[in-house]
């Protein structure tokens, strides 16, 4: 099915309006612009929609920014794509950019996919917002929920400390005051110092998260330039995917690597010497 939709299909004359509509009725969402779904997480959960649990949820990052973070979401849909056998090869470097057209023609694409499974007729079984939150955002609820309980529990101790407050007041009004304000000063200096410490850790986050993606890019460059078809059966291609496909941080990739090529470099030197004294010996017995 996936390989009959054609270029001229009429899937590809649907208007972003229309895109849009439809994944903000079935997600419950707000998108106003074709770029907001470039992170593919939308994209996963359509197909989580079509084929309810199909798509690992709690790997769909909905808060993706970084092209490193956008394309661990088209791997995780890639891999959905493999496992249903439908043959879309999606264009994870172009969609990534954040370009208006390329998304909206793979939205388009979906929207047809989509609609001839499931008839273009809602699953109202399916919540999408429920679905949304598999994963590390219900870790967030629930943690905000202890810490609503934890407040709660202080402001009944501040009431129970405020009583013997008043109490004291009467017998030294003038050491609570003085006390008070060294306080207030500790605290401001305080706040300062940890307000820099924050501010200090978010630029090495930055910093980190760029070089992060600068090398990342690439490698990514790497891996295309290896896959090309005049390119991917070369041997040095060969050796390079493995040390990029390695499943561990191991040191044993590049050994594995190296010693791949070496047993084809023997290989072809062994194929040579068989010509050369099938050759000589052609030779000689003319």
């Amino acid at each position: 099915m996936a390989s009959s939709i054609g270029m001229m299909d009429s899937a590809y004359f649907v208007g972003r309006n229309e895109i849009l509509t439809w994944i903000n009725n079935r997600l419950q969402l707000n998108l106003t612009r074709i770029e907001e779904a470039a992170s593919g997480a939308v994209q996963c959960q359509m197909m989580d929609m079509t084929y309810p649990g199909a798509v690992p949820m709690h790997k769909v990052n909905f808060d993706a920014k970084s092209e490193y973070d956008m394309i661990q979401n088209y791997k995780v849909l890639q891999d959905v794509f493999n496992k249903l056998k439908i043959e879309k090869h999606i264009e994870v470097n172009r969609l990534v950019k954040g370009r208006p057209l390329d998304n909206l023609e793979f939205l388009q694409w979906l929207k047809r996919y989509c609609d001839s499974v499931n008839g273009g007729i809602m699953n109202e079984n399916y919540n999408p917002v429920e679905r949304r939150c598999k994963g590390g955002k219900d870790r967030g609820i629930k943690s905000s929920l202890k810490s609503s309980k934890s407040l709660q529990t202080n402001v009944n101790n501040s009431h129970g400390s405020g009583e013997s407050l008043i109490s004291n007041r009467t017998s030294g009004p003038k050491q609570f005051r003085s006390t008070g304000t060294a306080g207030g000063a500790n605290s401001s200096t305080e706040v300062q110092a940890l307000s820099k410490e924050i501010t200090d850790l978010k630029l090495s986050v930055d910093v980190l998260e760029k070089e992060r993606d600068f090398y990342f890019a690439k490698l990514r460059d790497i891996e295309i330039l290896c896959q090309t078809p005049e390119l991917e059966s070369l041997p040095m291609s060969v050796a390079i995917k493995k040390i990029l496909y390695a499943a561990d941080a191991k040191e044993s990739a590049l050994d594995e690597a190296q010693d791949y090529l070496n047993q084809t470099l023997e290989d072809d030197e062994d194929e040579a010497e068989a010509e050369a004294e099938a050759e000589a010996e052609a030779e000689t017995e003319a």
